[in-house]
């Protein structure tokens, strides 16, 4: 869906039915989009994400971080991560995005993808930890990527090109019907830094 592209004036739901998913468009300028891709890059507390898949530990080869306002403990695919403190480049993003979706968010968990050959797999922020039908805002900075959903119960698939700077805001029932991915590529050489803002319950 190429329409989903650049700065748009409103965020549009690209989800029919069963929940919301907001496309902000990007929300960031090409040089801080840059800008922040450079920092985060070499700041993070980057790791290689361990995963639990048919009872088998398996390292990813994207790299992922988690951050929040206090020590969270966030566990998804049987493993569990202490979030380390919001860095200042985390709080001024955490900001920026509160203000332009009207949310609010305690953590930020982030994603490093090398090239197209690392992605993610099918899946539902569901965790038990998250706020249920809280919102979750990703921030994508580097590569442009396609991000696509697939409603669990009719099988139907919408996918969208995620720019560089842009902003995708799931909410609602989101979670309970559809699921997301970052489909791999081949022709995409460039990284991607992905910051997905969530609520942790308190």
């Amino acid at each position: 869906m190429d329409l989903f592209s650049g700065i748009l004036t409103k965020p549009i739901n690209i989800l029919e039915s069963d929940g919301i998913a907001d496309y902000y468009g990007s929300i960031l300028s090409f040089e801080e989009s840059e800008y922040y891709f450079k920092v985060l890059s070499n700041t993070i507390e980057w790791k290689n994400d361990s995963v639990i898949i048919y009872g088998k530990e398996m390292t990813t080869k994207r790299k992922v971080a988690w951050y929040g306002e206090e020590k969270f403990k966030y566990t998804y695919s049987n493993m569990t991560k202490v979030a380390l403190p919001f860095t200042k480049e985390i709080s001024s993003l955490k900001n920026m995005v509160e203000d332009k979706c009207r949310e609010k968010f305690n953590s930020c968990l982030l994603n490093l993808y090398h090239s197209g050959d690392e992605g993610m797999a099918w899946h539902s922020d569901d965790e038990i930890a998250l706020k249920k039908d809280g919102a979750i805002a990703s921030l994508s900075l580097g590569a442009v990527r396609k991000f696509s959903f697939k409603n669990k119960q009719t099988k139907k698939t919408i996918s969208l090109q995620l720019d560089n700077g842009s902003l995708l805001v799931m909410k609602g029932e989101t979670q309970r019907y559809w699921l997301h991915s970052l489909p791999k590529t081949k022709k995409i050489n460039l990284g991607r830094i992905n910051l997905t803002f969530r609520t942790i319950n308190l």
